[in-house]
C-alpha cells in the first residue's frame, strides 16, 4: 500500500510526507525528486528543452512505479493529478491524502521560490489562483481525504493524517 500525497506547488507534500513516514517507519518518495534522478537534471531545465508533455509522459511512468512499488509514503509533483491515469494508479494503490491551500496562503509560503517553473511568471499569484482553479477539482477527485493545511505545524498536520487513516482503518500512527 502506498500513502499518497497530493496538492498544490508549496502546499507541503514533500515537508509532511517525510515526516509521515518517518512516523510510520515507511520509505518516503518524492516523484519530482526521482524524476531529476533519472534526468540528471533538474525538471525546470527538462520543461524547457522537452516541454511539459515530455514530462508528463515520463511523470506518468514514475509515480505507476512508485504507487505500485513496496510500501511507502509518496509525494507527488502538484501537476501529477492533470492526467486520468495518475488519479486512477494513485488512488489504486492506497490512501491519497489531498493537502489543500489556498493560493493566498501558497503565495505566502512560494513568492521567494525561484526553483518552481509555474511560477517564473509577472504575476505569481495570479497563477497560482488559475492553477488551483484547473486543479482543485482534479485534487479533489484523486483524493480519498481532504486534509486543510492552514497555518498547523507539520507534526500537527501530520496527526491529522494519522488520525484520519487510523479511523479508516489504515496504519495506526506509528511510534
Amino acid at each position: 500500500m502506498t500513502i499518497t500525497l497530493v496538492g498544490m506547488p508549496g502546499s507541503g507534500k514533500t515537508t509532511v510526507g517525510r515526516q509521515l513516514a518517518r512516523r510510520l517507519m515507511l520509505p518516503f518518495f518524492d516523484s519530482d525528486h526521482v524524476i531529476e534522478e533519472r534526468l540528471g537534471c533538474s525538471i525546470r531545465d527538462y520543461f524547457a528543452h522537452q516541454g511539459e508533455a515530455a514530462f508528463r509522459d515520463l511523470e506518468q511512468q514514475v509515480l505507476a512505479e512508485l504507487a505500485n512499488g513496496p510500501e511507502a509514503v509518496l509525494a507527488t509533483g502538484g501537476g501529477a493529478v492533470l492526467r486520468e491515469a495518475n488519479r486512477a494508479c494513485l488512488r489504486a494503490a492506497g490512501p491519497v491524502l489531498y493537502l489543500r491551500s489556498s493560493p493566498e496562503e501558497l503565495y505566502r509560503r512560494l513568492r521567494h521560490d525561484t526553483s518552481r517553473p509555474l511560477l517564473q511568471v509577472a504575476d505569481p499569484l495570479a497563477k497560482l489562483r488559475e492553477l488551483y482553479e484547473q486543479r482543485d477539482p482534479l485534487y479533489q477527485q484523486a483524493a480519498h481525504f481532504r486534509i486543510e493545511t492552514g497555518r498547523p505545524t507539520v507534526p500537527r498536520l501530520v496527526n491529522m493524517i494519522l488520525m484520519q487513516l487510523e479511523l479508516d482503518g489504515g496504519p495506526a500512527g506509528a511510534a
